[in-house]
């Protein structure tokens, strides 16, 4: 019998072969066939699976973001029953942030779409939607915060987001070496124990 292909897995594969390249090489290497060399397969191959270098990025964001998620779900586990908001806020910043390895990938492959999507309507169009869904999902907890008590009701829930989002913008910093991630993470701290003060 002809051996079964595992198309997930192959593209999965191709996924982290495209953040190899760019943690590895940069954006601008990242080309069909740099990504091909890198997966361990022809070019050939590889277009089997991605017709373009734009439906290749999205899926390699994608599951760069399906990822991040899977780590905050295991977090969340290890926080057990009804965790107080302020440590799931607190866990879901660290993982958006260069902290380790898995997260350093995916924050620099977050960065290349970013880039990306400022020349490339479709990819503009779902970086677009992929960071308002994960705003509205910060927001939520906000507003479910105060619906429990944690928060008073004169916190504006959009605004709060807006700062806490503002927050995932030390990655740069950590990467660049201009201050240290534990530096980042006092500062979430901080004022994740500001915001919870005040109840």
């Amino acid at each position: 019998m002809p051996k079964q292909v595992d198309h997930r897995a192959r593209r999965e594969t191709i996924a982290r072969a495209l953040w190899r390249v760019v943690e590895q090489r940069g954006v601008t290497q990242l080309t069909m066939r740099v990504v091909a060399q890198e997966a361990g397969m022809s070019l050939g191959q590889l277009q089997h699976y991605f017709a373009s270098r734009t439906t290749m990025l999205s899926f390699a964001m994608d599951f760069a973001s399906e990822q991040t998620a899977a780590r905050v779900q295991k977090g969340l586990v290890a926080l057990g029953d009804r965790p107080h908001p302020r440590d799931v806020l607190r866990l879901t910043l660290a993982e958006m942030l260069p902290l380790h390895a898995d997260a350093r990938a995916t924050s620099r492959m977050s960065a290349a779409y970013v880039l990306e999507a400022l020349h490339d309507q479709t990819v503009h169009d779902q970086a677009r939607r992929g960071l308002a869904q994960g705003r509205s999902l910060v927001e939520q907890l906000i507003r479910q915060a105060i619906t429990d008590g944690y928060l008073t009701a004169d916190h504006d829930p959009a605004t709060e987001t807006a700062l806490l989002l503002a927050l995932t913008g030390f990655g740069p910093l950590i990467e660049l070496a201009v201050i240290e991630p534990q530096d980042a993470l006092t500062a979430i701290d901080i004022h994740l124990d500001r915001l919870f003060s005040r109840t």
